[in-house]
């Protein structure tokens, strides 16, 4: 009777650990069965036939509808920026490309060729200039 006494102050604690409790397994059942739909509180209720094939499927359809509304809209975005492109091409590169080619052509244009006459009168003009 060594360690026996009647009076103790504490009960007798263990340090167990369960040989096969695994709480980084326990985190990732809990997300997957957030991620199936499942809440916390459905664990007490009973399982229905195909309940997680149809959370599933619900969620994979919004998934794919939510894409589907993201193509859609780029689809747009890029029949917007080709409109642009055809009126800017339309409208305004001619506009720009006579812009940038009449300095060219404008100096062709201008020349003539003088011929002299020397039975054409002659014009006097006045030294208007005062030294």
């Amino acid at each position: 009777m060594l360690g026996f006494t009647p009076f103790k102050r504490h009960a007798n604690k263990f340090n167990y650990i369960p040989r096969y409790y695994d709480p980084a397994k326990e985190a990732r059942e809990q997300r997957r069965a957030e991620l199936r739909g499942e809440r916390t509180e459905d664990g007490a209720r009973e399982y229905r036939p195909g309940q997680y094939i149809r959370t599933q499927r619900e969620a994979r359809n919004a998934r794919r509808e939510s894409e589907q509304d993201r193509g859609r809209m780029r689809i747009w975005k890029m029949a917007a920026a080709a409109v642009l492109v055809l009126l800017f091409v339309y409208l305004l590169y001619p506009r720009l490309a006579a812009f940038f080619l009449r300095p060219r052509t404008a100096p062709a244009q201008i020349e003539q060729t003088v011929e002299f006459d020397p039975s054409a009168p002659i014009t006097v003009v006045p030294n208007d200039y005062e030294e």
